[in-house]
């Protein structure tokens, strides 16, 4: 065979040696990619596991304290803060989310007390707090839109009073970035940062989620397909995604992450926005089940998820593994 008949490029070339896949890497993953989801409960030095999440607990105050200050040793930017409420201070209206001394609130003030510099995330929507797990306010069987409004912006406004950093509206009802936005605004809080779930889809993944916070199982499966996006949809994201820009969102969230990872790309491409992803409990799940059965090598399989995430266009990711993650990049960069 002559020479001539031999491939001219080759794409293994670059593949070899150690040094130079890592030299050509098109992207890269850093601890500041990073946000860490924290469960919180009431009482005091006290956790308890989330039996759907290997490795992931709600903790009491002072508990969630102590992984916020791991999350600064590590080197995380941010934690996103959700509760798990008493059965018995819930209603319909999810009044306690309005409450300047709830559990949230609470919660970020000691964070914030004992971690300044921490970024602190606050998820505003109805369902940890109402009795029948809606992100809304529920009237003759029908989510009411301008009332929930109302309410979102009552519990906003209580986030960022205790010192929340980021306001991140997950609820999907329309115009609540507009309504939360003016209300911050008229109290003083116009550099408080919205981060929107601006394309949240009516998912399967979130089961593990629900049963972490008690919120949302009465309302799982197709209960909340009246304002959570339809999987089937693309151009509808783009469409929900433009109007929360308009509206004043800074930053928005494609939740899920894997099963939407087209839904991020065109996020990403179309508006240039930062754009962050949420890899939700099931797909955390799921690769715990998998690696603990010995079917998947669950370090990579964690890390080559996260990439997926960066490769798609995410500036962030919203995942449980993040101090694992972090570690490991520290363990990589020593």
């Amino acid at each position: 065979m002559s020479r001539g008949q031999y491939p001219a490029t080759r794409m293994r070339r670059n593949r070899m040696k150690a040094f130079s896949r890592s030299m050509l890497a098109e992207n890269r993953l850093s601890v500041d990619d990073l946000i860490w989801p924290l469960f919180v409960i009431e009482g005091e030095d006290r956790a308890e596991a989330v039996t759907a999440m290997p490795g992931v607990s709600r903790h009491s105050i002072d508990r969630l304290v102590g992984q916020a200050q791991e999350a600064v040793r590590l080197g995380i930017p941010a934690i996103a803060v959700f509760p798990s409420i008493d059965a018995a201070l819930k209603d319909n209206d999810g009044t306690l989310a309005g409450d300047p001394d709830n559990l949230v609130c609470r919660t970020v003030r000691a964070v914030k007390a004992a971690c300044p510099d921490l970024g602190v995330i606050c998820d505003v929507a109805l369902d940890p707090f109402t009795n029948n797990g809606h992100d809304g306010i529920l009237r003759d069987g029908e989510i009411v839109n301008d009332a929930t409004l109302e309410a979102l912006c009552r519990q906003a406004l209580c986030q960022a009073d205790a010192g929340c950093d980021i306001i991140a509206p997950s609820d999907m009802m329309d115009g609540r970035v507009a309504a939360i936005r003016a209300a911050l605004d008229e109290a003083g809080h116009e550099n408080i940062q919205i981060m929107s779930y601006a394309a949240k889809y009516a998912s399967g993944f979130y089961g593990p989620f629900r049963e972490a916070v008690g919120a949302g199982s009465l309302a799982g499966g197709q209960g909340k397909a009246t304002y959570q996006m339809n999987p089937a949809n693309s151009d509808e994201a783009m469409h929900e995604i433009s109007l929360d820009l308009a509206e004043g969102a800074d930053i928005v969230i494609v939740k899920p992450g894997m099963p939407y990872l087209d839904i991020l790309r065109r996020a990403k491409a179309e508006f240039g926005v930062p754009c962050v992803t949420y890899q939700v409990s099931g797909e955390y799940a799921m690769i715990m089940a998998a690696s603990a059965n010995g079917w998947l090598d669950e370090d990579r399989v964690m890390m080559e998820s996260i990439m997926a995430f960066k490769r798609a266009g995410a500036d962030a990711v919203l995942t449980y593994f993040a101090p694992r993650v972090a570690s490991l990049l520290a363990t990589v960069e020593s």
